[in-house]
């Protein structure tokens, strides 16, 4: 009998040998952690690559179709406020997501300055249905478009219609504010101006630029969502560094591969930015359908 309880004693644990094994634990989870979160950081990359592709695949068929890249510009015909990144998705999917109207001139209120071209089905079914029938698209599938409402994303959408929508990128940052749902944050579109021939990064302001970072400049000032609680949003880095406005963006869309003159990258067509992990526009973890080279300001 006391030589089985002898050696039962002898089979125990003792608490230092506890503790090794689990500060050995604890040691592995660390190294294991980080390592799985870059495993999970370039899986969403490759994701929003593959988003960023879809949009350029629906980009090109709105080019098919009317001859010409949708509009970027910071206003409508009208000068209300309507960025890019409202453009783009008004392009690809129309203001109400069931397709582009033709006649569209990408003005804010969703007319062609005489008619609405986006009538609400519900008190006026009739135009809806016509205006049904002048639609092109849309462009990406409804459920897969990740198209939100700026009202959805920003307490204080600033000098936009809190109704209109944006393509939202596929990082998860920013609270849905009816449904409490994660969502990403806006896709930024910029249309090149194949008549000029500048990429000006001491003067972000030259008229002669092909790209005008001004297309979503109001966007970016607006901030990061979440922080729009406070007193005020700090805008983005794309927006403004080091008190410069538009610095960034050049420096960031340069193309370097051109030595012999200030090019960016894809001169003729257009840009489409993604926040990436972060959420903030401006900084070397964004994802771009060219290749961004993050460079510190100088």
């Amino acid at each position: 009998m006391k030589s089985n309880v002898k050696q039962s004693k002898r089979a125990a644990f003792t608490i230092v040998e506890l503790l090794t094994v689990m500060s050995i634990i604890v040691i592995l989870i660390g190294l294991l952690v980080p390592a799985l979160n870059q495993v999970k950081r370039y899986a969403y990359g490759v994701k929003q690559m593959a988003q960023l592709k879809s949009i350029d695949t629906a980009i090109e068929l709105f080019n098919s179709e009317f001859d010409g890249y949708p509009d970027s510009s910071a206003t409508g015909p009208d000068g209300a406020a309507y960025c890019g990144a409202m453009k783009l998705c008004e392009a690809v999917m129309g203001q109400d997501l069931m397709g582009f109207h033709q006649d569209s001139i990408f003005r804010a209120d969703g007319t062609d300055g005489l008619k609405p071209l986006y009538p609400d089905v519900n008190s006026a079914p009739v135009a809806y249905q016509n205006s049904l029938s002048m639609r092109r698209g849309p462009y990406l599938p409804p459920e897969n478009a990740n198209a939100y409402r700026l009202q959805d994303l920003y307490a204080n959408p600033g000098p936009f219609a809190p109704r209109h929508f944006v393509l939202c990128d596929v990082f998860r940052r920013v609270t849905h504010r009816a449904t409490g749902k994660k969502v990403g944050m806006p896709i930024l579109y910029y249309k090149a101006n194949t008549a000029n021939t500048n990429h000006n990064v001491a003067n972000p302001n030259d008229e002669q630029n092909i790209y005008n970072y001004r297309d979503n400049q109001a966007l970016l000032m607006l901030g990061k969502p979440w922080d729009q609680g406070g007193t005020a949003s700090t805008p983005h880095r794309l927006a403004v560094e080091n008190g410069k406005q538009g610095v960034r963006f050049y420096m960031n869309t340069k193309n370097e591969k051109v030595t012999t003159a200030s090019r960016p990258y894809r001169a003729d067509t257009y840009i489409l930015i993604s926040a990436g992990w972060d959420g903030e526009y401006g900084t070397p973890d964004d994802i771009c359908n060219f290749e961004w080279k993050y460079r510190e300001l100088p």
